[in-house]
């Protein structure tokens, strides 16, 4: 595995020229775009590296996987549907025009900003800080760190320039589908964002949903396998936003991406991969990382399809 991966690695560092860092977040655009790296977990928790896998960023979008998962977990599938759909979506990821005039005001889905911060909404916990805590609190567990830290640099410049989803939350404020302080939802929101990882904390993330919420690491059970199942099928259909059904054909896994260049993919029984690129596509996606994915999977025969 890691003769493959280092290989796999280099051939695929081209593609970094071709993809732009994020901008609209100012910080993110401090990102190193040659970076390229990829980390594997498999079930029995062997742990493989490869090229920049070490390299530090943030979870950005990758962190609404957990938070869906905490809020499965607070609530019933019908509660949780009343809110928040689960229907891809041919649109950005900060679109407004999917809320206003799709989907009866619900959010299409959980992978998306406005259904994200929806679903942090019905996280269990008395305060914000306590829902936040929660969140946070699995994502440490799924990664086997408890380490993990906010980046507070990130999370500043996203707090200063987030007006398009305070935008989102307001309009879900109009329409009942929050009903909590938006900006201090939107200051979970924006922290969850700006948790600092490396390949290895988010391909254990991705081992555990691989795992159907046993941990690979350690072996505890961190929530039940319908859970699961629900989580990679949501990922599968939404998780590249509106590069998913693409993604669905070329690569063939549930997967995630966040605009700090990370995408976690889960191939389920056997591993979690996590990988770094932070030039992105213009859908927001890593686009060497997409193809480093690209190829291990035709390689591996990881499909799900």
């Amino acid at each position: 595995m890691k003769e493959i991966i280092d290989r796999l690695i280099e051939k695929n560092r081209k593609w970094v020229k071709y993809g732009q860092v994020a901008t609209y977040i100012p910080e993110l655009s401090k990102q190193d775009p040659n970076l390229l790296g990829i980390s594997i977990c498999d079930i029995k928790g062997n742990k493989f590296n490869a090229g920049d896998w070490n390299a530090t960023f943030t979870l950005q979008s990758i962190a609404k996987v957990p938070s869906f998962i905490c809020a499965l977990q607070d609530n019933t599938l019908e509660v949780l549907s009343g809110k928040i759909s689960v229907a891809p979506t041919a649109d950005g990821f900060n679109s407004i025009e999917n809320l206003e005039t799709k989907n009866e005001k619900k959010p299409l889905n959980p992978m998306i900003n406005s259904g994200a911060i929806a679903a942090i909404s019905m996280v269990r916990g008395k305060t914000l800080e306590e829902k936040f805590q929660r969140i946070f609190q699995m994502i440490k567990k799924m990664a086997g760190n408890e380490n993990l830290k906010v980046n507070e640099a990130v999370y500043k410049s996203e707090k200063e320039t987030g007006d398009r989803n305070r935008s989102l939350a307001y309009y879900m404020k109009s329409t009942g589908i929050i009903d909590i302080n938006v900006e201090d939802l939107l200051d979970v929101y924006f922290r969850l964002c700006s948790i600092a990882v490396n390949c290895q904390d988010v391909a254990g993330v991705a081992g555990v949903l691989a795992g159907d919420g046993k941990s690979p690491l350690d072996g505890s059970v961190l929530f039940d396998a319908q859970t699961a199942k629900i989580a990679k099928a949501v990922m599968a259909t939404c998780g590249m936003y509106d590069g998913s059904g693409e993604f669905a054909v070329e690569v063939g896994l549930p997967g995630k991406s966040g605009v700090g260049g990370g995408i976690m993919a889960a191939v389920p029984k056997r591993m979690g991969i996590g990988v770094l690129g932070p030039a992105l596509d213009r859908k927001g996606n890593s686009l060497a990382g997409w193809k480093l994915l690209q190829e291990l999977s035709e390689e591996l025969n990881l499909s799900i399809f």
